[in-house]
C-alpha cells in the first residue's frame, strides 16, 4: 500500500472526510473509498457513487494566489492522466467537468482552507470508471470508451502524479491547453448567474479563467455561474 493513500471502507464524502482530517494529512495524500454514501458536487448537487465510479480526494498545498481558477487546472490534470493511459480524446466543460464524446465522464470539486498566504486544497474527483451515476443523463464511462480499463490503483497513481505536476503551473502557462480542450467554445449556451439567466455564444476562457460569452451588447466575462443547457452542440453537429 502506498504511504500517500488513505483507503476508507466507506464514508459519506471523501472531500468532507479529508477536510475534517486535514491537519493529519499532507501534500500529495489521497483519500479513496469504494463506497461513498453522500458525495457532493458543485452547487450542492449530490454525486451518486455506486460501484464502478472511482471516488477520491487529493490534498494539495498551494500559495493562495494560485487558487483562482484552479478547478480548470485540476480538470486539465485529470484529462492528462486519463489520456496518458487510454487512446481517447477528452474535453473540459467550464469549470470542472471532463467530457468524452459529448457526455460527462468526470466531475471535480475543489475546496480549500486558508492559512496566511498558503492554502490547503482538497480536489475531489468522481470518475465514471465502469458505470455511470444513476439518474444522471448524458454520462459516459471509461468502459464505454475503451475495451480495456485501468484498475483503480493505476488511475489513482496517474491522477495524483498529474495533479502534483500541474499544481506547479500557473493558469497563464496552461491557457493554450485549456483553450484547446474547451468543450463549450462556439456553442450556444444558457448560463445562470447570481441574478439572471443569459443565452449567448461561449467565446472561450480568458487569462483569469473566466468564461467568455458573446452577448447582444458584446463579450462579457464571468468568474462564476452555471451552464444550464447547451442549445447547439458542435459535437452533435459533427455526428449528423
Amino acid at each position: 500500500m502506498y504511504d500517500w493513500l488513505c483507503l476508507l471502507e466507506s464514508c459519506e464524502s471523501t472531500n468532507t472526510w479529508a477536510l475534517e482530517q486535514l491537519s493529519q494529512l499532507k501534500h500529495g495524500d489521497v483519500v479513496f473509498t469504494r463506497e461513498q454514501t453522500a458525495g457532493r458536487g458543485q452547487f450542492d448537487r449530490v454525486w451518486h457513487s455506486q460501484p464502478g465510479i472511482l471516488t477520491a480526494s487529493f490534498v494539495l498545498d498551494l500559495p493562495v494566489t494560485q487558487l483562482s481558477g484552479f478547478s480548470l487546472i485540476a480538470g486539465l490534470a485529470v484529462i492528462q492522466a486519463i489520456e496518458s493511459l487510454l487512446p481517447i480524446k477528452l474535453q473540459l466543460k467550464w469549470t470542472n467537468d471532463v467530457f468524452a464524446a459529448g457526455q460527462k465522464l468526470a466531475g471535480i470539486l475543489c475546496e480549500s482552507r486558508l492559512q496566511a498566504d498558503q492554502a490547503r486544497l482538497v480536489v475531489g474527483v468522481g470518475l465514471n470508471r465502469i458505470s455511470v451515476p444513476e439518474f444522471v443523463t448524458q454520462a459516459i464511462s471509461l468502459s464505454q470508451l475503451s475495451a480495456t480499463v485501468p484498475d483503480e490503483e493505476e488511475l489513482l497513481t496517474h491522477l495524483r502524479d498529474a495533479l502534483l505536476r500541474f499544481s506547479q503551473s500557473s493558469l497563464a502557462e496552461l491557457l493554450p491547453e485549456l483553450r484547446a480542450k474547451d468543450f463549450l467554445y462556439r456553442q450556444i449556451i444558457e448560463f445562470q448567474t447570481s441574478s439572471e439567466i443569459l443565452i449567448g455564444e461561449a467565446a472561450g476562457i480568458d487569462e483569469q479563467g473566466r468564461l467568455l460569452m458573446r452577448l447582444p451588447n458584446g463579450i462579457e466575462a464571468f468568474r462564476s455561474g452555471r451552464v444550464l443547457r447547451i442549445h447547439k452542440s458542435e459535437w452533435e453537429n459533427q455526428r449528423k
